[in-house]
């Protein structure tokens, strides 16, 4: 546990007890209410993503019929790629003006996007290209997640931030969990529902959960412009004048821990970062066309089936992050993320494919049966039982690559579940209290716009090697790089500490 090295002052952690006078009380009180309006920034950013990420196909097709997959992929980087654009800009914002600035600012653009979405219908040509508009600015506006980290890590000592950014990252897991729950209770709307002529609105199952993540953004609005209150301690909790309020300490301050901040350190955490959300960016996209492939599901129980495995994964990591939690104060942030790295490699390891047991290769039956073979495709199409289900023959490592068990599919599910909460709540916590007292909204830009570029490049990655080279080259490639980060974050160990401890502040 870190201590201090000077013994005659006692760092007023958490101080609600009755010793506590008036004002310190409702500082604390205060300092407290403000971080909870960044926890549910956070959630209402997952939400916003996730509520309409389902639907976001059926829409496309049903506004422009030009629209293709490929263009779906676009649509769907185009938040990430928002994102990794805005996070520096709203971060350096941060750090030179009240913070309650770009957090207005961002939500108000994520609210109009929103809103731009549930209107994209209406042009008469290049609907597509409004939808990939919309939901550009809608991950800009989610650029304020570098914001509400470099906040919370601002406001709290390094005893509470561990705490502090576990309690955050199980508000945006919850977030994922309640966006498709949300977007599965409006679907009884109808793709038709009801239509608003004085405003020209169609309100359907795909324009009325935008319009709920906007009217959560307008709440959120509010409650950053009348609740929010700048607050700023150091390593010890003592309360400290905001780092982003010009002044000539506040300017001292900066310059003289401007070159003491370990950049080694720093590079490292964001290399990590990124891995991190490379692999479940990876995850995320490869559950449902690997599990048609393997197990022969159909796209309907693909869809049911991997929903309820996300979600069941969603509240595992709730219960990681309290888990970490404790974990982190008996032992160590750096041995918890660690043991997270090692655990994500024991979940991709247990993908690879081994056996006897192929997948069954898609309309083998059909185009082996002579019969059947001199159907025509209109009759075959016509049919509507037959619903094509396996491996897809053009896939030629589907005739000798081992299937995978559903049982191994599981049980990755569960230790990726386990692995991916504990190094994503480890790493930004690592790098904040790294940077110390420097104000980090641009380093938290950096982090956060890393993790977007990782979710944009992950889905490309496997898609490509996963379609030309199986499950086998995919998974070992993640291993692979898996085995990379734990090499270089035990060559690094002794670096990534906090800046306290690094300087001698604070004992370790």
């Amino acid at each position: 546990m870190p201590q201090l090295v000077d013994g005659d002052e006692t760092p007023p952690l958490l101080r609600d007890d009755a010793s506590s006078d008036d004002y310190q009380d409702e500082d604390y009180k205060s300092r407290w209410r403000s971080i909870r309006i960044m926890y549910f920034t956070m959630f209402l950013s997952s939400v916003g993503f996730t509520i309409v990420i389902t639907s976001i196909w059926p829409y496309l097709q049903k506004i422009d019929e030009s629209a293709d997959a490929s263009f779906l992929g676009w649509v769907v980087a185009a938040y990430s790629l928002g994102q990794m654009v805005a996070s520096p800009i709203f971060g350096l914002w941060s750090n030179y003006r009240p913070r309650r600035e770009p957090l207005v600012c961002s939500i108000f653009i994520n609210l109009s996007a929103n809103i731009y979405y549930t209107y994209a219908y209406l042009p008469r040509t290049n609907n597509k290209f409004h939808m990939l508009i919309s939901r550009t600015f809608v991950g800009f506006g989610a650029g304020n997640v570098a914001v509400v980290r470099s906040y919370v890590a601002g406001a709290t000592s390094l005893k509470e931030r561990t705490s502090a950014m576990a309690n955050m990252s199980a508000c945006q897991a919850l977030g994922f969990i309640l966006g498709p729950a949300l977007q599965a209770a409006l679907s009884f709307i109808g793709e038709h529902g009801y239509t608003l002529n004085f405003l020209k609105l169609q309100l359907n199952m795909y324009t009325t959960p935008a319009l709920l993540a906007a009217a959560f953004g307008l709440i959120n609005i509010l409650l950053v412009l009348l609740v929010l209150r700048e607050h700023h301690v150091d390593d010890n909790g003592r309360h400290a004048q905001a780092i982003n309020y010009t002044s000539e300490d506040s300017v001292d301050i900066v310059e003289e821990t401007e070159e003491s901040i370990d950049q080694v350190a720093v590079l490292t955490s964001n290399v990590l970062f990124f891995v991190v959300m490379f692999i479940f960016a990876i995850f995320e996209t490869i559950a449902t066309p690997l599990s048609m492939d393997m197990f022969a599901w159909t796209r309907k129980e693909a869809v049911l089936y991997n929903g309820i495995i996300i979600c069941c994964i969603g509240f595992e990591s709730i219960l990681v992050f309290l888990v970490v939690k404790v974990a982190s104060k008996r032992v160590g942030d750096r041995p918890v993320l660690l043991a997270g790295l090692a655990i994500i490699f024991c979940g991709f390891f247990t993908l690879l494919p081994w056996g006897n047991h192929y997948p069954k290769i898609q309309w083998a039956d059909i185009k082996n049966n002579s019969l059947v073979s001199r159907m025509s495709e209109a009759t075959i199409a016509s049919n509507s039982s037959l619903d094509p289900t396996g491996c897809p023959y053009e896939q030629t490592w589907c005739q000798y690559t081992p299937a995978i068990y559903l049982a191994q599919y599981i049980s990755s599910d569960i230790l990726i579940g386990v692995g991916y909460p504990a190094c994503n709540v480890m790493s930004y916590t690592l790098y904040s209290k790294i940077l110390g007292p420097k104000p980090q909204g641009v380093y938290m830009g950096w982090l956060t716009a890393s993790g977007s570029g990782a979710r944009t490049l992950g889905p490309v990655f496997v898609s490509q090697i996963y379609t030309i080279f199986g499950p086998r080259w995919a998974f070992s490639l993640i291993c692979g790089m898996v085995v990379g980060s734990i090499i270089l974050l035990c060559s690094v160990y002794h670096r990534l500490i906090a800046f306290s401890v690094r300087h001698g502040r604070i004992v370790e």
